[in-house]
């Protein structure tokens, strides 16, 4: 919703300012200059982007619109099916969650809480990390390592989109400068036209500096900065995940080593204590 309030200000501003100037609305509308600066902007992107990196940039592309972070429900949610797997790994032994974890979408422990089941990578990060557990006599420090790796691996790909519009923007005003170039090299070839004609002429070359420029910084850029918020708040959740799995391995009662999870949530969506509390009971 706010990105959409965004692009209306930005149109709003530049626009009204060059009404309320008293210029001429016809003299910005330059479909050419348009697409010689964003098909120069597509055409640059797959030349410098792999097939795998153009397919995660367009599917991020819709959550610029769509994401709205992790709210408290679900953190809440997700807490509570770490502190379910928790107490029954404490009750019953490690291989009593065996089943939950090979088919988490069919386990009575995933189910009560359907929104993480939506979250196939939280879920996958959850099982996966269950299974070194089970599987292998590891510490604390040793799980800790390795969901470390497997963090920052998933995070260098959740920013490939926010870096790869991140250069289409940085490359926008020079490609408006080309348009521009090339209106004033129509512009020398109408030497003998009149006056009127070739300052119209021009005029249409200037507005290809002015669109590169402001497609840059005013939609493209921000855009890249929205994915890389994105990208930051996908890590929370992970980051709630991993304190919590490193210390019930440490040694931690299922309710400590949520609370512990608990506290590296944001301010914003982060439960209270006592509504962990209720939460849990039931």
């Amino acid at each position: 919703m706010f990105v959409l309030i965004g692009i209306v200000v930005v149109l709003g501003s530049v626009i009204g300012g060059y009404v309320l100037e008293h210029g001429n609305l016809s003299l910005l509308f330059q479909p050419v200059e348009l697409l010689i600066i964003g098909g120069a902007a597509t055409g640059a992107f797959l030349i410098s982007s792999p097939s795998k990196v153009v397919g995660i940039v367009t599917k991020s592309i819709s959550r610029v619109i769509s994401a709205k972070g992790t709210s408290k429900d679900e953190f809440l949610e997700i807490l509570g099916v770490l502190n379910g797997i928790f107490t029954k790994m404490r009750k019953e032994g490690l291989i009593a969650i065996e089943a939950d974890i090979e088919k988490p979408d069919e386990s009575p422990l995933f189910t009560k809480y359907p929104s993480i089941l939506k979250n196939h990578h939280a879920v996958n990060f959850i099982c996966d990390n269950l299974k070194v557990i089970i599987s292998a006599n590891v510490t604390a420090f040793e799980l800790e390592n390795i969901m470390d790796l497997e963090l920052e691996s998933h995070h260098h790909e959740a920013m490939i989109p926010a870096h790869s519009i991140n250069k289409v923007a940085d490359g926008l005003p020079a490609l408006g400068i080309v348009a521009a170039v090339l209106g004033v090299v129509l512009t020398m070839a109408k030497i003998s036209e009149p006056p009127e004609v070739l300052g119209h002429s021009i005029g249409a070359a200037l507005v290809g500096t002015f669109l590169g420029v402001l497609l840059s910084y005013g939609f493209v850029g921000p855009i890249a900065t929205h994915l890389e918020h994105i990208a930051g708040e996908d890590m929370v959740t992970f980051q709630v995940i991993k304190i919590a799995l490193v210390s019930f391995v440490g040694g931690a009662a299922p309710q400590i080593a949520v609370e512990y999870a608990r506290r590296v949530i944001p301010s914003g969506a982060k439960p209270g204590f006592s509504e962990l509390e209720d939460a849990m009971r039931k």
